[in-house]
Parts: structure tokens; C-alpha cells; sequence
């Protein structure tokens, strides 16, 4: 049984990005090759060098939503902080509430001077309360001039610019935290690639606030990972599978990108139009079928996405890699610097 623990690594409090680069190509990139060992240090403009015609880089184009609404309570004028996490029919929602036990069944919540009302209709444990929103108009027009992004708790710094939480491509709105590896991406960027003859295929993945939960066990194995909706168009499964035929390699942009190719590779044995829930859990030993490569951030010490690179690079030489990205002073997590890592 592999221990928790062993993914812990010290990490400097003032290495933790609070603000995103003025620039988005402009961060970092550090470049790991298992195989031979090799780590370089790049500007993530070059990403483009360590692309080749043919290759396939996949792309979530997820949007994340302004899910963290400030509103008062009908009755008292109570404040109360509502997060959407996930819709389970037209206009009901599943949220975490803080302060919960202001909130009970049939409690009327106001955002906006009245714009969105909310009520709540039922009551579970850790904060959790489903509500009936009431709105005029469409709802994602409201909630994005209430609503403010729900940043990751590692980043204390208020957003000016909302749109440094989103993907220049993000498309499918429903997440609740950013597709991060992809932020360092311009159009220009992208652009740059395609020119290449590099492909470029999207899928969805919904973030889940569940990404950023700790892991509470201390055996890796036991602990219960949470379930993300995905969705793989026809058109990427085929670029995917001619990918794959004509001997080409698949690099995924993030985490997310990567639990969604993995899931379908080895539920079907190759690509297919598909979509549904997904509660992978990769880490070592995990077997990719997948992809050949991946385009990450720096992650949280025992997180599940430091036990993923772990499975993809080995976990003595990712530590090693982070041991030297520490000491020359990458920037980590949502905001920070990137990671290549070739296979």
C-alpha cells in the first residue's frame, strides 16, 4: 500500500501564484523526459518546439462559471455566501452555504437587490443545500453579472480580471474551478501550433470543487475519488484514433484532459463519441492508454494530481523535478508555472 505521505514535499508559502502573469505565454515551462531523464528549463512560448506534425494536443474547453454568489437573507438580511456546485434539474441547484446553520428548508436567500432569488428546498451534511433559483431572463446572463469566480482557498488575492479564470477557448460552461494548465494558451499561441501541422481537438470535463479536496486517508489506494462529467465529441475521437494510426503522439493539457482520455481509452480500448461520469483515480502503477505526454501545473503536496504525474514520470523523478523547480523558484499551483512531461 502506497502512503500518502509519500507525496508530500515542502513548499515555500511566496512560491504559491497569487495573481496571473500579465502575459499568459509568458510563464515558465519546465520540461521532464522519464526516459532520459532529461530537465530543461524554457519560456512556455517554446511549447511549440516540443510539438511535431501530427501530434495531437487535446484541450478542455470547459467554461468555469461566477459560482460564488454574496446574498441576504429575506427575513433577517442575514449574510449568506452560496457556491454552486452542480445542477441537477432546470433551475435547481446543489451548493455548499456558509453560514449553513442560518440556512434551512424554505429559507429565501436575495442576490442582487432581488435580480436572483433562491430557495431552499433541501438540507444535507458539510454545508450542503440544494435551492429553486428565481430569475427573469436566461440564468448563466444573471448569475455572470452577480456572480463572482470561486477561486482555489490557496489563493487569497481578489481577481480584477475575470476572464484570468478562464481559457481563451473555454466553450461548455459548468465548472466550478479552471482547466488551469490551459491558461497559459493565447489564440496566438494556438495559432502558432496549428500552423505547425499539430492538431488541435477539445473535449469537455466539468471541474469539480472535489479537486481541491484533501485526501484524508493514509493509504492512497482507500481514498474515494470524486466524479466529474466529461463529454468526447465525434470529431476529437476521430482526429484521436487517426492519431493513434498513423503512429503520432497525444499530449493532453491538464489533469482534467487527461482523466477524460484515460476514462474512455480504457472503457472502450479507443476513442468514441461519448459522455458521462467519470471517478478515475491515476496513480502509480495506473497504466496509461491514453496519451503520450501532458501539459500540467505544479500541484498540491498529497494531491490526487501530484499521485497522476507520479503515475505518468514516476514518482522519484517528479519529486526530484519539483525539488528543483522549488529551488529555482517556480511559481505553483492555478496561477503559477507549467510542466511538460514527455514520455
Amino acid at each position: 500500500m502506497m502512503k500518502v505521505e509519500d507525496f508530500d514535499f515542502d513548499l515555500p508559502e511566496e512560491l504559491i501564484a497569487q495573481t496571473p502573469l500579465e502575459n499568459r505565454d509568458t510563464s515558465r515551462l519546465l520540461v521532464i523526459n522519464p526516459k532520459t531523464e532529461v530537465i530543461k528549463h524554457e519560456a512556455f512560448q517554446s511549447i511549440v518546439d516540443y510539438l511535431n506534425p501530427g501530434d495531437t494536443l487535446v484541450l478542455n474547453n470547459t467554461k468555469v462559471m461566477p459560482a460564488r454568489l454574496m446574498g441576504q437573507k429575506l427575513d433577517t438580511k442575514a449574510n449568506i455566501e452560496v457556491l454552486l456546485l452542480k445542477q441537477d434539474e432546470a433551475d435547481s441547484w446543489e451548493t455548499l452555504v456558509k453560514p449553513a446553520k442560518r440556512v434551512k428548508v424554505g429559507t429565501i436567500i436575495e442576490f442582487g437587490d432581488g435580480r436572483l432569488k433562491a430557495e431552499c428546498i433541501e438540507e444535507d451534511e458539510m454545508g450542503k443545500r440544494k435551492f429553486k433559483f428565481f430569475y427573469e431572463g436566461v440564468f448563466y446572463e444573471v448569475l455572470e453579472s452577480l456572480g463572482e469566480m470561486p477561486l482555489p482557498p490557496y489563493i487569497t488575492e481578489k481577481l480584477t480580471d475575470k476572464d484570468r479564470y478562464q481559457t481563451v477557448y473555454a466553450k461548455e460552461i459548468g465548472s466550478a474551478a479552471a482547466p488551469t494548465a490551459g491558461l497559459h494558451f493565447t489564440k496566438e499561441l494556438l495559432e502558432s501550433i496549428a500552423a505547425k501541422g499539430v492538431n488541435i481537438a477539445y473535449i469537455t470535463l466539468h471541474v469539480g470543487l472535489g479537486t481541491f479536496r484533501p485526501v484524508k486517508v493514509e493509504e492512497v489506494e482507500n481514498h474515494d475519488m470524486h466524479a466529474e462529467f466529461y463529454q468526447m465529441p465525434q470529431a476529437t475521437a476521430h482526429i484521436l484514433n487517426e492519431t493513434r494510426e498513423k503512429g503520432k503522439r497525444i499530449i493532453t493539457v491538464g489533469t482534467t484532459s487527461t482523466r477524460t482520455l484515460e476514462t474512455i481509452a480504457h472503457a472502450h480500448e479507443k476513442f468514441v463519441e461519448c459522455e458521462g461520469w467519470t471517478d478515475i483515480f491515476i496513480y502509480p502503477s495506473f497504466q496509461f492508454k491514453g496519451i503520450d505526454g501532458m501539459i500540467t501545473n505544479f500541484h498540491l503536496p498529497k494531491s490526487t494530481l501530484i499521485m497522476m504525474i507520479s503515475a505518468l514520470a514516476g514518482k522519484e523523478f517528479i519529486m526530484k523535478a519539483y525539488e528543483i523547480a522549488i529551488k529555482e523558484k517556480y511559481r505553483f499551483f492555478s496561477f503559477g508555472d507549467a510542466m511538460l512531461i514527455m514520455t
